[in-house]
């Protein structure tokens, strides 16, 4: 097929990619020139494993193009995706701006029949919006149709969910419309739900959201646990075996954090103010997850006295592993507590420091793990590296001013960390 992709971020790209790879005629399209000359020499602006590479192989197959013109891709294209950001605003309802600019665009270029799909994620009532633009614009009716169809990619292993998908959802007006999409997804095998287009973009919505209170709920119960003396861990397995409720998303840390969870909570909320439904469950998933890291370090701060003078060492900066993205990581809330506090801070990880150093350029960041250990009065496990789960914990507080390790990820086990000298706390067990 000959498609569009607008928007060469995490989703528009990685969709753009995996699309042409599977034999498609795929054109993606920014609007930042710089960003358009990197990615046509093969240079991702995203760290994301697998991505360089697909980028690299489908610009020499001929499959992929990458522009600065919408017109161009528009003329060209059966199918567009708009994949472009949509910012929270003050109020946690996204931005659409870019959505609307990118509708008027198309809207001045639709020659022919055209299938118009919502990728970014927006909230119910977006397909309307640009139906609406491009009908304001004077394009026929009969040339055009607004799909939705949310992605639900997760950062890290984003290739592979979007070749393996748990599910693929189609939001439609258009029986027509809706057999395009579904003949584009038909190699990959994967369930489809067709829905209407508000089914559709509320979806996106309610699961992530419904995924975050799972985490907000643990956490809920990891605080119990630390004042009762049980031990989350065991209650998250106890209550994960249940296939009623299931294990995923029951592991007990600091919270959670990135692009998805924070916007897409606070979007829901958003769009249920604006049908006069106040939605107060969720807000406490975000009040559980705003307490949650600041709980954590403000145990350490009882345990060293203050952190007046006192250096703290970072293990792990993104929100997660396999990524390079600190969007609302805790990283950023730890470091701020602490240096208001008047402590230093040691900072390591393997592949976010350069996009943390852009937010604190004044903290000493090192090169390994081992490193960020040096002088350090306590350790705090940040992001949860699979390499960080293999470390020599004896070599790591060997150059630790005192050997205190405030685990907030469940990475070590409490007997393996006291083997090696550590005074070890985490999350959910009693300290």
């Amino acid at each position: 097929m000959q498609i569009a992709v607008i928007g060469t971020g995490y989703v528009g790209l990685v969709t753009g990619v995996v699309l042409a790879s599977l034999g498609n005629d795929v054109i993606c399209v920014d609007n930042n020139p710089e960003k358009v000359e990197q990615l046509s020499k093969g240079i991702p602006p995203i760290y994301e494993p697998g991505i360089e590479e697909m980028l690299k192989q489908t610009l020499k197959d001929g499959y992929l193009k990458i522009s600065a013109s919408i017109a161009e891709a528009t003329r060209r294209s059966e199918l567009i995706f708009i994949a472009v950001g949509t910012p929270p605003a003050e109020d946690g309802s996204p931005d659409l701006s870019a959505v609307r600019a990118v509708a008027n665009e198309i809207a001045l270029n639709i020659d022919k029949y055209t299938v118009v799909v919502n990728k970014s994620t927006v909230p119910v009532g977006s397909g309307t919006m640009v139906e609406e633009i491009l009908l304001t614009a004077g394009v026929p009716r009969h040339l055009f149709d607004v799909l939705s169809n949310p992605e639900f990619l997760r950062e890290g292993s984003a290739i592979r969910d979007t070749l393996e998908p748990d599910r693929i959802v189609i939001g439609a007006s258009s029986e027509t419309a809706a057999k395009k999409l579904m003949e584009l997804y038909e190699p990959l095998k994967r369930p489809m739900v067709v829905t209407d287009v508000n089914s559709a973009e509320l979806i996106k919505y309610a699961g992530n959201s419904f995924l975050a209170m799972k985490i907000s709920f643990i956490n809920a119960i990891s605080q119990l646990c630390e004042r009762c003396g049980a031990n989350v861990e065991a209650v998250s397995h106890g209550i994960g075996l249940d296939a009623r409720i299931g294990k995923q998303f029951l592991q007990a840390g600091i919270g959670w954090g990135g692009s998805c969870f924070p916007k897409d909570v606070r979007g829901l909320i958003a769009t249920s103010n604006r049908y006069d439904y106040d939605f107060r469950l969720l807000q406490e998933v975000i009040n559980i997850n705003s307490d949650q890291a600041i709980l954590f370090v403000k145990r350490l701060e009882t345990r060293l006295g203050s952190f007046e003078g006192k250096t703290i060492a970072l293990m792990g900066l993104a929100f997660k592993p396999n990524t390079d993205d600190i969007r609302d990581a805790k990283s950023l809330e730890i470091i701020e507590y602490v240096l208001q506090r008047k402590g230093n801070i040691r900072a390591f990880d393997p592949v976010a420091t350069d996009m943390t150093r852009k937010v604190f350029p004044n903290i000493t960041y090192t090169d390994s793990v081992y490193e960020v250990a040096e002088g350090a009065d306590a350790v705090i496990v940040v992001t949860e590296w699979s390499e960080f789960r293999q470390l020599d914990l004896n070599r790591l507080g060997a150059s630790m001013k005192s050997r205190i390790l405030f685990d907030g990820r469940r990475v070590y086990t409490k007997e393996h960390a006291e083997r090696c000298g550590f005074e070890y706390q985490t999350i959910g067990l009693k300290s």
